[in-house]
């Protein structure tokens, strides 16, 4: 392993990827459909632009450890909605310190390059300081965790739990 590399760099450098973050729609309001849920299965970013989507995903990422590349993905999409310099500089501070710092526990697996970008952007902070690494960890969570996820015991509950409820009514 380089240095910023962690055990969950894998996959090497994702930063090339066509796949683009979507953007963040508020918090989980309702149960999900079974046509939502199964919908998830189509596209990871039928999932991710899905609260629901969202909050089940997290839970299963909590299971493998590695829930902070949600954190991550969410705190990056909420400093892109801020307009305030002021606000943008603390919540790019506390995105640095609590996901980017190699101090941090809750540090997420990024590249070199993508590192030395961020640091140099930390100088001068804005709403897309950090796009870069959320792309390279959208792309991680799509192309590692995502495929698990759709085997996992988590997503085929929900989805008989759901089909199970909705053949009821």
């Amino acid at each position: 392993m380089g240095p910023g590399m962690s055990r969950r760099d894998t996959l090497g450098s994702l930063a090339g990827s066509n796949t683009t973050p979507l953007p963040f729609h508020g918090p989980v309001s309702a149960k999900p459909t079974p046509e939502e849920v199964q919908g998830w299965a189509q596209s990871f970013d039928k999932l991710m632009k899905s609260p629901a989507g969202r909050n089940v995903f997290r839970e299963f990422l909590r299971t493998e450890y590695s829930e902070e590349n949600m954190l991550f993905w969410l705190a990056c999409e909420e400093l892109k909605t801020e307009c305030n310099k002021q606000t943008i500089d603390e919540k790019a501070r506390m995105i640095y310190e609590d996901y980017i710092s190699i101090l941090s526990p809750k540090e997420v697996s990024l590249d070199s390059r993508v590192r030395e970008v961020i640091n140099r952007k930390m100088q001068e902070p804005s709403s897309h300081t950090f796009d870069d690494a959320q792309l390279q960890i959208y792309t991680l969570m799509h192309r590692d965790s995502y495929p698990r996820f759709l085997n996992s015991a988590i997503y085929k509950s929900l989805l008989q739990t759901v089909s199970h409820s909705s053949s009821e009514s």
